[in-house]
């Protein structure tokens, strides 16, 4: 339990487990774990009670850089959230290995990596350089799933 301990001394909370709007159908596991590796599904932002977190829309539009900073740091604790659920016990992952940061954006706005740095913040926070340093794609996109400003992927290595 030293990730969560870490999590709680950052002040950070995990959600609980998501909760999908009415005529929203999740024909997929949030997280496969195979072997020694974790696959997590694409995760937005999440409310403490599992709800999709606003602000909703395209980042340089309704939403500001900052504002999806802050939603890919909360995309981050939904992924584990969903990742203790899977595992039992964040402990068990013992590399990030890559995180794809999908970002929903305005024409002219560049600056994806900006925004997943605060997915990738959250990670190297609570698990350390050794375990928490990852290969990172950050793309931007025209939309995404219920108008989610940030969507995130991981693949780990888990014991």
């Amino acid at each position: 339990m030293r990730v969560e301990k870490r999590l709680e001394q950052l002040g950070l909370v995990l959600p609980q487990p998501a909760k999908v709007p009415p005529g929203v159908n999740i024909q997929f596991a949030w997280v496969r774990v195979h072997g020694d590796r974790a696959y997590a599904s694409g995760h937005g932002p999440l409310n403490p009670d599992g709800s999709p977190a606003g602000p909703f829309g395209q980042v340089g539009a309704e939403v500001s850089a900052e504002q999806a900073h802050i939603a890919a740091r909360l995309a981050a604790l939904a992924m584990l959230s969903s990742l203790r659920q899977a595992l039992g016990d964040l402990d068990r992952i013992s590399a990030w290995l890559t995180v794809s940061g999908m970002v929903s954006v305005a024409s002219g706005f560049f600056a994806t990596t900006n925004v997943i740095n605060g997915c990738s913040d959250v990670l190297l926070q609570a698990f350390g350089p050794d375990v928490g340093t990852h290969a990172r794609t950050a793309i931007g996109v025209t939309h995404l799933p219920l108008n989610l400003p940030v969507v995130i992927a991981a693949e780990l290595a888990v014991r």
